[in-house]
């Protein structure tokens, strides 16, 4: 309930903090501040995003602040300059909303959000914003098994200039694509990618300016975690949880979202190596609130339940687990 008061008290607050002005006799001039007040709201958005995570309450906000965006564009006059950031917040807006749907498990909603979200990034023109929607794509395609389709929507992504320009967009789209290649099982791919992404990061000025889309979240602990997905698909357990270790190891204190998932994917990588109590330790160290109200959080726990009893039938650390779900997150949720 608590998850849910914050959720709707930002998107409340987002939407009187960014309301349209009092009607007046003259016409109404759209400036720079506006925008800025938008953008400040989309900080918040993916402030909300990196402790929350796949919320309906924070799609839903996203989208309201996409709409007022564009609406702004219709209430009075502006310089083409400040349109085109208009059309550029719309964008971003939609983008997390499609993230937040993607991480919700929610994909016939994120590929809506995904459409809009492309139509309004070309009439920013602004390439960050498209990288940003293309990657989510790829990334959308492979959690829903259609590595393929990932894979080109991904390369809509890294073809764009901006790659070229700025090594840090390079490395996030590299990295994204091992975590592709190994959900297609593809290891000497997967590897040469992890190669070039660490190589790309490794290249890149830490003083350039980026959107705060990509400062809130891409950084060495991500790589290492979209490396722990790609092994772990893979099969290749000892290296998933080498990954693993560096992740939790960097992670920022923001990314609660990020710690979870990483920290159910350390179970399954110790658990596929015979380490049983240790995953059930590891597993059981995930907060009870992400296991409770994350989509993806909560379906790999079941995964990893699952799979502890094939592994493991009618053992005391099965029983542990079991029990354990049972009596927290499973009854609470």
């Amino acid at each position: 309930m608590k998850r849910r008061s914050f959720v709707s008290g930002v998107t409340a607050s987002a939407l009187t903090n960014t309301a349209a002005a009092p009607a007046s006799s003259a016409p109404h001039r759209i400036g720079m501040s506006d925008v800025e007040r938008l953008q400040r709201r989309f900080a918040e958005v993916i402030a909300s995003d990196h402790r929350y995570g796949g919320q309906l309450g924070i799609e839903q906000e996203a989208a309201a602040l996409a709409d007022r965006a564009l609406a702004l564009q219709e209430s009075g006059h502006a310089t083409q300059r400040v349109r085109g950031y208009l059309y550029g917040c719309a964008a971003a807006f939609r983008s997390s909303a499609m993230w937040a749907a993607i991480d919700g498990r929610r994909f016939d909603d994120a590929a809506v959000h995904m459409r809009e979200a492309q139509a309004l990034a070309e009439m920013a023109g602004d390439p960050a914003i498209k990288f940003r929607i293309w990657s989510h794509a790829g990334t959308m395609y492979r959690h829903m098994g259609r590595p393929t389709q990932a894979l080109a929507a991904n390369n809509v992504a890294r073809g764009l200039h901006i790659n070229r320009r700025d090594p840090m967009f390079a490395s996030l789209g590299l990295a994204r694509q091992m975590a592709i290649h190994g959900a297609a099982g593809d290891n000497a791919a997967t590897q040469r990618a992890y190669d070039e992404a660490q190589s790309a990061m490794d290249r890149a000025n830490p003083g350039v300016h980026r959107p705060v889309w990509l400062n809130a979240f891409y950084d060495q602990a991500e790589l290492d975690s979209l490396a722990l997905s790609a092994y772990l698909a893979l099969g290749q357990h000892d290296k998933a949880e080498y990954h693993a270790y560096r992740c939790l190891a960097g992670l920022r204190p923001h990314m609660r979202r990020s710690k979870a998932i990483t920290t159910t994917r350390l179970a399954h990588a110790q658990l596929e190596q015979g380490a049983l109590e240790c995953a059930v330790n590891t597993a059981m160290s995930v907060s009870i609130d992400a296991a409770i109200q994350h989509p993806r959080v909560a379906l790999m726990l079941r995964d990893f339940g699952a799979r502890l009893t094939e592994v493991a039938p009618r053992s005391v650390t099965a029983e542990t687990w079991s029990e354990y779900a049972r009596t927290t997150w499973e009854s609470a949720a």
